[in-house]
This record gives structure tokens, sequence and C-alpha cells, in this order.
């Protein structure tokens, strides 16, 4: 057994919404073991101590909506680059979002079993996975990426990455069944269409209410595993909802019976604010895509604050992938400015990230018993949220009881073979 003791550090308690002045944390290989005042935690001897040096102390973060195998670049590029290079790529996007403090994540399409497989079992250095495989969308939706020219650009499809594409209950279902054979832990769904997709908009509607009811209950006979959907128009968010969908992803014209059925339904909303905001500042971009980003990115706006006054469960996601990675609590700032206050934010990408994800018994907390995900910030973002977006304030990254880094010896990959 090894321990670990994180001692002069402020920490910030996710649970009771307080700060614990002169905090220590101490970890038994990946397990906290204590928490609390120093002068409460059991001494041992041959800890290895970590000084957070009146540094601030919070668990993990999450993202809950990103995408880890790719950023979005020209269309030139995307065309020209070899397909495998996404996987090369992908290592150093899994360094930047370990290095931001972001421990777990919601991949929302690209990552595959093989990826997540790699960090398991040490080969690469990367965040705690759910995956979804790949998105379902109908013909000419947004996860069909058929140009107008005749050229498409949707990613290929290989064994473990099969197509989304699918139309009708029976195409629908056995493409959710195709997905779970690729190690999907949750189903991701384009029940809308999107800013980034060439032929259509965010508000038409993808699916049918029956079509999306077929996805949700294959994924019930599958463990009761959950399903998300990219929702953005006000019809798509209804459906969604009524046919049991877990969370909506971006949700940007939410009106008021949108949002009284969420209330109902216990639906979580994942807003990535930051993805149209992003595409307005990508260069190379095509023009259909910045026309759509610069129609929603007010609404979006509007439609969180709303959300978030009725109190709709809101987990932190970003999209990222639709930016570089590595910047995603800059998603913070955002929802800090639709009106949460700076621990509202950090619970969205704490503990009600970690309920969403359905992994709160061991995770989004830092209490006895759960896994070693913590990290220690230089300053203090209940007083400056923006301060979470400069990753040299994100001084020490540990997962699973794993130190990733440490700002003051340098990033390090850390393998287990």
């Amino acid at each position: 057994m090894t321990y670990k003791l994180i001692k002069n550090g402020n920490l910030i308690d996710v649970n009771g919404g307080t700060t614990v002045e002169n905090a220590a944390v101490l970890l038994q290989d990946n397990t906290i073991v204590g928490v609390g005042p120093i002068g409460q935690i059991k001494q041992v001897d041959d800890a290895e101590v970590i000084d957070a040096d009146g540094g601030y102390i919070l668990p993990g973060f999450f993202d809950s909506h990103l995408h880890l195998t790719f950023q979005v670049g020209s269309m030139q590029e995307k065309i020209l680059t070899p397909f495998s290079m996404k996987f090369y790529k992908s290592i150093s996007f899994m360094r930047k979002t370990l290095d931001a403090g972001i421990t777990s994540v919601r991949d929302a399409g690209g990552a595959d079993a093989g990826l997540k497989a790699a960090v398991e079992q040490g080969l690469v250095a990367g965040p705690r996975m759910q995956i979804s495989i790949n998105a379902l969308t109908t013909t000419s939706g947004h996860g069909d990426s058929w140009n107008l020219s005749g050229i498409d650009t949707t990613t290929p499809s290989y064994p473990g990455m099969p197509s989304g594409i699918c139309d009708g209950t029976e195409e629908v279902r056995k493409k959710v069944r195709e997905i779970f054979r690729a190690g999907a832990e949750v189903v991701k769904v384009h029940a809308s269409g999107g800013v980034l997709s060439p032929t259509d908009h965010p508000e038409f509607t993808q699916f049918s209410q029956e079509e999306l009811e077929v996805i949700v209950q294959e994924a019930r006979f599958r463990k009761n595993l959950k399903v998300m959907a990219h929702a953005q128009g006000a019809e798509s968010i209804k459906n969604a909802v009524k046919a049991g969908i877990h969370s909506i992803e971006h949700g940007i014209f939410l009106d008021d019976e949108t949002i009284e059925l969420m209330l109902e339904n216990g639906t979580y909303l994942v807003p990535t604010l930051l993805a149209p905001v992003s595409v307005l500042e990508t260069p190379n971009l095509p023009d259909y895509a910045m026309k759509k980003a610069s129609e929603v990115a007010d609404i979006h706006r509007e439609s969180i604050a709303k959300a978030h006054k009725a109190g709709v469960k809101i987990a932190m996601g970003t999209d990222a992938g639709c930016f570089p990675h590595g910047t995603n609590l800059r998603e913070l700032e955002l929802l800090c400015d639709i009106g949460m206050t700076p621990m509202e934010a950090i619970l969205s990408a704490t503990k009600v990230s970690s309920e969403l994800l359905g992994w709160e018994d061991r995770l989004g907390s830092i209490e006895a018993g759960k896994l070693a995900d913590v990290i220690i910030v230089k300053e203090n973002p209940l007083t400056n949220i923006k301060a979470l977006q400069n990753t040299d304030n994100i001084q020490v990254v540990i997962k699973d009881g794993i130190i990733q880094k440490d700002i003051r010896v340098g990033s390090a990959i850390v393998t287990s073979n």
C-alpha cells in the first residue's frame, strides 16, 4: 500500500458548498481514505507529501460532452489528412484534457473501445472515459456530412466504429445493437440538425418520436444504459424528453413548455455554451457554419439562463473538438455569465456530471471511499472562475491515485507497463 498526503490547502467541498481551510486529503493507492482539517487526518509516516502551498483542492473535473479524436480545422485539412492520424493526434488531445484538470469525460462520438482500453491499460495518458462510439443520425441529418458538391466528408466507418446513419424503426433498432456491439456505454443520437453539418439547421427535427422511443427501449434492454441526445430545436428536445432520453445536449431553442417537460422527467441539460462561440472564433470554417453559429449564439445563452433559473439539472459539457482541447474550462465562465454562481458552475463540472454519468458513488466529490481524482489549483476559483482557464493555475492533477501532472516538475506521461 502506498499513501499520499495532500496538505496545506483549502478544500472546496462540493457537497456542503463551503471551503475548509488548512485542509488535508489522505490517499491510499487509488482511494481517498481521509478528508478534513489536517489535525483530523491519520498520520502515516511513509506517506508521500504533496504541499498544496495554500492552493485550492477540488475533485477532478468532468467534461460531459467532448470529442477526443478530432479537433476542428479546415475542410481541406480534413480531406487530405490520413485516416489513422486522428488516433495519434488524440494522444495530445487527451494530455491537454488532463492538464486542464479534467479526469473524467463522456465522449460524444469518435472515441472507440481501443482508445478507452489504451488509457485503462496505461499505454497512453488520458481521462477516464464513458464512450458512445458513434452518434445515430438520419440520412441528410447532423451526422451525415454529404456536401452539395457531392463530396462526402463523413468520417469513415471501420470495425470498431459502425456508421451511425439509419432511417426507420428497424434500422434504428439494429444500429443501436451495432453500436453496443462495438463497446458503447451510452447511446448518442442526433435528434436535431446542427451548426457544423452542411445540409440541415439546428431547428430541423430528426428521427420520429417512435424511432427515439425504440432507441431508448434498446438502451434499457442493455442493462438500463442511458441515451444522450444532440437536440437543439424545441420540437426535437420535446420529442427526446418524451421518449425518455436521459440528457439533452446543447438545448439551444428551449421554450417554457420544453423546460417544464425536462423538470417533470428529471432530464439533464448539457449546454456546451462554448460550442457556437468557438465556431465564430475559428478561421477557415465553411460559411454555412459561421452563419448558423451567429444565428444561435445569443438565443443559446438566453435559453440556458432560463433553464438554470427554472431549476433544470445542468452538467458541464463543452463540445471540445469543436475548439482546441485543453481550453474546456472556459465553459465555466460562460455558465457564470448566464447566472450561475462560481460554486454552481464547479458543481456542474463535478458532482452533477458524476450523477449524469452514473458514477456518483465513486467520483464527483472528495470523500472517503471515493476514487482518488484530485486537483490542486493555485488561485481561488470561487472568487475568480476565469483562473481555471489558465492551465498553469492547475498545478497538480491526480487521477486514480496517480500524479498525472505536477507543475513543479512538469507533466509526465504515466504508463503502467
